[in-house]
């Protein structure tokens, strides 16, 4: 008798979805955690994860204010507490009021809370110094999940005519996956790595090209900073690719998340939205842009909590009755993330009682942050085989791997990637968790994505390890003082 739900019934599209060798690697990890914790011997005494941007995996230190403010929401009793600032008080009061019935409980609007959304085009609006308005801002559960649904609006057609998406190589490791469930066809533009991972007009328009002789291409994404590159766009660069999205009419997909972690000298965060209103009139009226933005940003990095937000930029409003529609099917995101998103982007001022402390509390990550960066980018480039570029910002770095033959043929006998094998090797002999790079078509490319977004002496623990790890591998030596 056939089972009533069989593999040949799952959606096509599911089953088409490729396998990530995170996934992967985070089954193994965890599998060697449960041997651990049965009593077995390994050459390690615990699993460090520095493969995703989950800095509560290892113990960075939380925001106060947002932590208070969210206990009081939860458990509004708390508003009688002598323990907690004034300000924390009166924000959870505020908060309170704008949810139905005074409670973190109940539904949203799908779309987000009225205030909220206000809350965030107040600090898009100050942010860039261009208006902007509540009813142009989408909430959701997370950023991946807003451009799933942007996404999601284009596809259409079949065969040579389903929509394509741009997507450069490297990109976050979800991105494939999420692009592939919304049923668009993926065409990668390569990053420029001699160049420390700059974006190049020339492989963009090569990439177009190429593509429109099997698909329809109608946006191009791009993370600034960089994901997993770290490298922060100037002015020029995200003016040449406005004119690129407006010349090829395409829909500009801005993922923005780790703005507030710009560290590289002589660079500052620049919006995609605040270039394009100081360029040429008829580009800041016609070229639709979509950015995004999310607690996981570096300050606030509340992963867990999941919400996002996006702005929509010059979109037909009939268009923009569809983003609501999408939403409907997910209720609401998470009322408790959709606070903390108002938390983000409107934080303690000066003379509020909290405001000391969330200062320090945020300088004190992204110092950390910058130092680990420059720290290890050094370390990496002594390493034999091994080349980071400079990192400008954001929360990982991206070496390259120059691996002996022997690992190549290895990885291609076991049909995975060299640098998948690396990491599986790393996770195996020193319980390091790095995430393998994911780098489009460039298949004898090989890289490793490290989260920086760690306290230091985490990480001066996971750079001993690599490094003990990877000169066995190459047959070489380090010296002490290297570490």
């Amino acid at each position: 008798m056939e089972m009533m739900t069989s593999l040949h019934h799952v959606n096509p599209t599911v089953r088409g979805l490729r396998d990530s060798p995170q996934t992967m690697l985070q089954n193994l990890a965890e599998r060697i955690r449960k041997e651990i914790s049965l009593g077995a011997q390994k050459p390690f005494k615990k699993v460090i994860d520095v493969s995703s941007g989950d800095p509560h995996r290892v113990d960075l230190q939380r925001v106060s204010f947002l932590r208070q403010v969210l206990a009081v929401c939860i458990y509004p009793q708390l508003l009688e507490d002598k323990c907690f600032p004034l300000d924390v008080k009166i924000r959870a009061q505020k908060l309170l009021e704008a949810c139905d019935g005074a409670s973190v409980g109940s539904y949203t609007a799908s779309s987000g809370l009225r205030h909220v959304r206000q809350s965030i085009a107040e600090f898009i609006t100050k942010r860039d110094g261009v208006p902007s308005y509540a009813q142009n801002i989408f909430i959701s559960a997370g950023s991946q999940r807003a451009i799933m649904i942007a996404v999601k609006l284009l596809a259409s057609g079949e065969g040579n005519t389903r929509t394509g998406v741009l997507i450069p190589g490297p990109c976050p490791h979800m991105l494939y996956n999420v692009l592939e469930e919304a049923g668009v066809v993926l065409v990668p533009y390569q990053l420029t790595e001699e160049r420390g991972w700059a974006v190049d007009l020339d492989n963009m328009h090569q990439a177009l090209k190429a593509a429109r002789g099997y698909c329809e291409p109608r946006a191009i994404y791009i993370s600034n900073p960089g994901n997993p590159t770290g490298h922060v766009q100037d002015r020029k660069s995200i003016e040449e690719v406005i004119q690129f999205a407006a010349a090829e009419r395409v829909l500009l997909l801005a993922d923005e998340v780790y703005q507030d972690s710009v560290y590289g000298k002589d660079r500052e965060f620049i919006s995609y939205k605040k270039v394009l209103f100081e360029m040429d009139i008829e580009l800041a009226e016609t070229v639709q842009l979509i950015s995004f933005h999310s607690l996981s940003s570096t300050c606030i990095r509340e992963c867990g909590l999941r919400a996002g937000y996006m702005e929509v930029v010059n979109m037909d409003p009939e268009v923009i009755y569809y983003f609501d529609n999408t939403l409907c099917g997910d209720i609401s995101t998470p009322v408790t993330g959709q606070l903390g998103l108002d938390l983000m982007v409107n934080p303690p001022q000066s003379g509020d009682p909290s405001y000391h402390t969330y200062m320090q509390e945020t300088f004190f990550i992204l110092a950390t942050l910058s130092h680990n960066a420059q720290w290890v980018q050094e370390l990496l480039n002594k390493l034999p085989g091994v080349r980071c570029q400079p990192v400008l910002g954001g929360i990982y770095v991206f070496p390259r791997l120059h691996l002996p033959c022997g690992i190549k043929e290895q990885a291609k006998l076991l049909g995975l990637k060299a640098d998948v094998l690396y990491c599986q090797k790393l996770l195996e002999e020193e319980g390091v968790l790095a995430g393998a790079g994911e780098h489009g078509e460039m298949t004898d490319s090989f890289h490793l994505r490290l989260c920086i977004l760690v306290p230091h002496y985490t990480l001066v623990e996971v750079l001993a390890r690599l490094t003990s790890f990877h000169c066995r591998l190459m047959g070489g030596t380090v010296t002490p003082t290297e570490v």
